[in-house]
């Protein structure tokens, strides 16, 4: 039945099929006038069509391929090899049709995660309590929902109910469902295990994790990869070739139908599928790892990556730092907590959430704020309602209104968040944020996969930049950087392509001016993802190493295919121009070449076969109930 609908949209395609079937009964019962007349209609239309094609491409700047068929079905019907032409424009409309079948099967990952995006959503009437179904868009922030067993969460939330148990492997790729108590975050398009819940909307669908996700795909889907116009590249050259080869033949023989039989075997449907095909393949297998590619060309780049740069904090590190000691200075540790947590509570900088976890925790009261403003990679700068100033950050903002401040040394590992009240040094807040498991793991594999200069380009000091990149086996280490430093220093790394990986809203510059951006965005996007060429959904680092195989693999193998024709179509017409193959025949298998073509393309949806086995990695345990 599937068959069946796809084919009811290629019309083309069922009309050569009817053409061909009636030019062979019309053959067989020896009424070749009428077999003239239906092959010359019905090439006919098909040559239109295709040169109607043609100049749209021409006009695009994009020299086609599809010369030679048009040049192939004009010379069959003008020597009489009607039945080979009628083969011809069935294989050239069949072709285009196995083209697109080929590119829907690549595709089915990145469909699948479409199809799955919440449409409805169950809410609480907040004036009758009755649970009414509307759709996802109408749900506004500090809605109730019910979720019931086994449906997929519509929106980003808290949990209201006591517990619930979380399936989030197709949004995080975490293999075990996770288990929130009441206050726990919620993604939106993860999957209910348990029993029915109630959660409280904290964003909108447009807004929420899953819709960042549907629209990065959407741009994957609509994308066309640069290695269809790398095949383009062999028009010419192919072209001439052939047209030599039929030429030559046609002199010696000094029979025209050897000039056609030539033609008929140099039909380069294989170029014009393999590539488009392999690279839907591999955008495919990239989302079955939990990586959305937003277009082909980031793949052909990947392949060629030569030098990488990394983020430390929420990329080469856990991202879930926690507060290890707070070093007083005019103010005490506690007032040093509370300031901090009262100027953080503004920024989405990961330092920010747990120190101000930290001071609820102690059940601190918050001073009263009157403004705050975050100043890009520095800090945040808050006034109180008293007037005073209060400053959040790096030493260097600090420096700005605290003259002679002693910079700490921390300890390996850990970060310091210094906080100033007017001119005065209030404390320093230490963090630590460990290093992930598979991060050194991850940097060797890059390096076994070609790449020569792997960097850290961080806005952290120095001394926990060093450590951190120690660990992950990294040497060169750009410490105290700006989001134009960051740029820069990206832009002048050498060999190039440049790969670079981030995750924070800091890191979107430098992601874009990167040869190619890797977001990481397991637990929510960011303007980073926006900005990136490609997006880890899952909070795995070992994901960069992963798409960057795929990526060489997707490459290699498009250009097998493409070869693999280009070498099959020149002997067979080596064969066809020494009389050995007659038109009928060599159209017959040049079929047989399309069909071998796109079977090597396909090869390229089971790579993400080649990395789950061996680049399995711990799950992290479910969250413990409070």
């Amino acid at each position: 039945m599937k068959v069946l609908r796809f084919l009811r949209g290629q019309p083309l395609v069922l009309g050569s099929v009817a053409a061909l079937t009636i030019g062979l009964v019309l053959l067989a019962l020896g009424h070749t006038t009428a077999l003239a007349l239906v092959a010359v209609c019905a090439i006919g239309v098909v040559i239109a069509v295709t040169v109607r094609d043609m100049v749209k491409d021409l006009m695009a700047g994009h020299w086609g391929l599809d010369v030679l068929a048009v040049v192939a079905m004009i010379a069959t019907l003008l020597v009489g090899e009607y039945v080979a032409g009628l083969i011809i424009a069935l294989m050239l409309t069949g072709g285009e049709a196995l083209e697109d079948w080929a590119a829907q099967r690549a595709g089915h990952e990145l469909d699948t995660l479409l199809d799955r995006a919440p449409s409805f959503a169950q809410r609480i009437d907040p004036t009758t309590s009755e649970v009414e179904s509307v759709s996802v868009d109408e749900v506004l922030v500090g809605d109730l929902l019910v979720v019931r067993s086994s449906e997929v969460l519509p929106v980003d939330g808290t949990l209201v109910s006591e517990r619930a148990v979380i399936d989030e492997s197709s949004v995080t790729g975490e293999p075990l469902p996770v288990t929130y108590a009441e206050g726990g975050p919620l993604l939106s398009g993860t999957v209910n295990s348990t029993e029915t819940f109630t959660m409280r909307a904290e964003a909108t669908s447009e807004d929420s994790h899953y819709a960042s996700i549907v629209r990065l795909v959407r741009e994957a889907v609509e994308s066309r990869a640069p290695m269809v116009r790398l095949a383009d590249r062999y028009a010419v050259p192919f072209t001439v070739v052939s047209l030599t080869i039929a030429a030559l033949a046609w002199y010696f023989s000094g029979d025209p139908t050897r000039f056609a039989e030539v033609l008929v075997v140099a039909t380069p449907c294989p170029l014009l599928i393999a590539a488009p095909v392999a690279f839907m393949g591999g955008m495919s297998s990239a989302a079955r790892l939990n990586v959305i590619v937003k277009e082909g060309g980031a793949l052909e780049t990947l392949a060629r990556v030569r030098s990488a740069a990394f983020d430390k904090t929420g990329t080469l590190t856990r991202g879930r730092p926690e507060v290890v000691d707070v070093r007083s200075g005019e103010l005490s540790a506690e007032e040093t907590l509370r300031l901090a947590a009262t100027a953080e509570q503004y920024s989405v900088h990961v330092f920010a959430q747990p120190i101000v976890e930290q001071t609820r925790r102690l059940g601190t009261v918050l001073a009263e704020v009157e403004s705050a403003e975050e100043i890009a990679t520095n800090g945040v700068l808050a006034t109180l309602a008293d007037g005073t100033e209060v400053r959040v950050g790096k030493p260097a903002f600090i420096e700005e209104v605290v003259q002679g401040l002693e910079r700490v040394e921390p300890d390996a590992g850990q970060s310091a968040v210094y906080v100033s009240i007017d001119d005065r040094l209030a404390g320093v807040v230490m963090l630590s944020d460990p290093l992930r498991e598979n991060a050194a793991a991850t940097v060797e594999r890059l390096r076994k996969q070609g790449v020569d200069t792997v960097a850290m380009v961080t806005g952290d000091v120095r001394p926990t930049a060093e450590a951190i990149a120690a660990q992950a086996g990294i040497s060169r280490v750009h410490a105290e950087t700006t989001p134009q430093t960051k740029v820069e220093i990206v832009q002048g790394l050498k060999p190039r392509p440049v790969l670079m990986a981030g995750d924070g809203i800091n890191d979107a510059p430098v992601l874009a001016a990167a040869d190619v951006g890797v977001a990481m965005a397991g637990r929510g996007a960011t303007a980073a993802s926006e900005s990136a060429s490609a997006v880890i959904t899952s909070d795995d680092i070992g994901r960069v190493a992963d798409v960057a195989h795929v990526s060489k693999r997707t490459v290699s193998i498009a250009l097998q295919s493409i070869w693999m024709g280009i070498v099959i179509s020149v002997g067979l017409m080596l064969v066809a121009a020494f009389g050995y193959l007659p038109a009928v025949v060599g159209a017959l298998l040049q079929e047989v070449v399309d069909l071998v073509a796109i079977l090597s393309a396909l090869r390229a949806l089971r790579l993400h076969r080649e990395l789950e086995p061996s680049t399995a990695r711990p799950s992290k345990a479910p969250t413990p109930l409070a």
